[in-house]
């Protein structure tokens, strides 16, 4: 298997499923058939205000301000893992000389406001991503993804239909 860029949605899987994970990695893609993904698509689209996304070599973040990566969400749901999806892309900023402090972003529905929530990267953080690096690194290397587990909290997975159907 040839060498794969961590992206910042793969960070987001590690918290979420790292069946996913591995499975996204592998170019298996259920994304295009989920309501929630083409959900945020549109939210990216529809919104230019709030989005203007900024592409790097191997990732895009949301907004880029000039003390702030901006990252938005359509929902509350999953929080973790869009956290160190920010600290990801951080973290890739400041390897490029790039310091800036994060900001993630909850848009709500029906509303005009949205919840934030700050985060500066620290010598503890970094290090905790390191070994978050390392442990996608080593599932990635994997031949096979590992089990599917049936839970609630996966009914509105993109490969839901590919795991449990």
């Amino acid at each position: 298997m040839q060498k794969v860029s961590i992206n910042g949605t793969m960070i987001n899987y590690y918290f979420h499923c790292k069946r996913q994970l591995w499975l996204f990695a592998n170019r298996v893609g259920m994304e295009q058939n989920s309501q929630f993904v083409k959900l945020g698509s549109s939210l990216h689209k529809t919104q230019p205000k709030r989005v203007k996304e900024v592409h790097f070599n191997h990732f895009a973040v949301d907004k880029l301000t000039k003390d702030y990566v901006v990252e938005i969400k359509k929902s509350d749901s999953f929080l973790v893992g869009a956290k160190w999806q920010l600290i990801f892309y951080l973290y890739q900023l400041k390897q490029k000389g790039i310091n800036k402090k994060g900001r993630l972003e909850v848009f709500q529905k029906y509303q005009q406001n949205t919840k934030r929530t700050e985060i500066v990267l620290n010598k503890k953080i970094e290090d905790k991503l390191k070994n978050i690096l390392s442990d996608i690194d080593k599932l990635l290397k994997a031949k096979h993804p590992p089990k599917a587990i049936l839970d609630k909290k996966y009914q509105g997975c993109s490969y839901f239909d590919y795991c449990f159907v």
